[in-house]
């Protein structure tokens, strides 16, 4: 119900992002390998009052459904909640359909939404049926991402599909390497989500968070993080809502220690990054001239770009202030 939403966003109304004006907490460097988080603090912006759920918990538990179309790079998404704002993060990888897919844009649905379109990109390629036991026309689960700057680049910038195939084989060989064995599943080589389920990713993921995983819990305050691999940094997310970023931190951490993971024989001793190259980063891509673009559902998205990083905004008139950015240095 939108009075309902409108009342508990009375409450706690979202915050704008912090800017030059206002510089945000920043803690860390917390580090395990070579992967170094650190994270945004925000003690003003609302928690668990304003009612979000992600499409990671709504999916298994029948509160969003997600459709194919017939479109490789369109699939429709609903709300099927009567009182939540369903958040949907450009990124993630909704699994099965007739191939799976990732997410290219965000979205933020309101309760009983109906279907939506939203832009999508294979990370399967070739197949186009189902799989095992899986639903043809429906996807189950959201529960990965994906990872490393060319995909990111591939899916969210550039928008090519064949670009995000290249990505996805690259990480793949990547990650092969990283583990000492073969990533791809017999099912469906070309899989990046069967990949990230491959025991041997998943026990060296396990590893790389064994440290990490509990930051966003231990500190309320924290609205998002940044982070670098192998000493520089690489990008990250903050949100307008501690609650939100406390839902979206495993999948978040994850994403970063399956690239960190990949990056290993790229590593270098004499790299450190620190405080002040995290504040570089949203200096600079403040600092950039945006685009706007009107997605469905009274979406924004600001894309602001350079040479060195892409960044992107989102807004919604379903709240006030921006709900998520997203940074990926080139």
């Amino acid at each position: 119900m939108k009075s309902m939403i409108a009342a508990a966003l009375a409450v706690a109304t979202l915050v704008a992002m912090p800017a030059d004006a206002a510089e945000p907490r920043i803690s860390g460097p917390y580090q395990q390998d070579n992967l170094t988080v650190f994270l945004i603090h925000d003690r003003t912006a609302p928690g668990s009052e304003v009612p979000f759920m992600t499409l990671d918990e709504a999916l298994p538990a029948g509160h969003a459904a997600v459709h194919e179309t017939g479109d490789v790079n369109n699939l429709e998404v609903e709300n099927l909640s009567k009182d939540r704002l369903l958040f949907i993060q450009a990124g993630d990888i909704v699994k099965g359909g007739k191939q799976d897919r990732v997410l290219s844009v965000d979205l933020i649905l309101p309760p009983g939404s109906g279907r939506t379109s939203i832009a999508v990109f294979c990370v399967e390629h070739g197949r186009w049926s189902e799989r095992g036991d899986e639903p043809a026309q429906n996807f189950a689960s959201a529960d990965k991402a994906i990872a490393g700057k060319d995909l990111k680049l591939a899916a969210k910038s550039e928008k090519s599909q064949q670009g995000v195939w290249n990505a996805v084989s690259k990480a793949q060989a990547m990650l092969a390497e990283a583990v000492g064995g073969d990533v791809a599943a017999e099912e469906s080589p070309s899989s990046l989500q069967l990949t990230l389920e491959n025991e041997k990713v998943a026990s060296a993921i396990a590893a790389q968070i064994a440290a990490l995983k509990d930051l966003a819990g231990a500190n309320e305050d924290a609205t998002g993080f940044i982070y670098a691999v192998n000493g520089k940094i690489s990008g990250g997310d903050i949100y307008a809502s501690r609650d939100l970023f406390r839902k979206l931190w495993p999948r978040l951490l994850e994403s970063s220690a399956v690239e960190a993971i990949a990056a290993r024989g790229e590593q270098t001793v004499a790299l450190a990054a620190t405080e002040d190259d995290v504040r570089r980063l949203l200096s600079t891509a403040d600092g950039i001239d945006g685009r706007r673009e009107n997605l469905p559902a009274g979406v924004t998205l600001i894309s602001r770009e350079n040479n060195e990083i892409a960044a992107f905004e989102t807004g919604s008139t379903q709240i006030d202030g921006a709900v998520h950015r997203n940074y990926i240095v080139k």
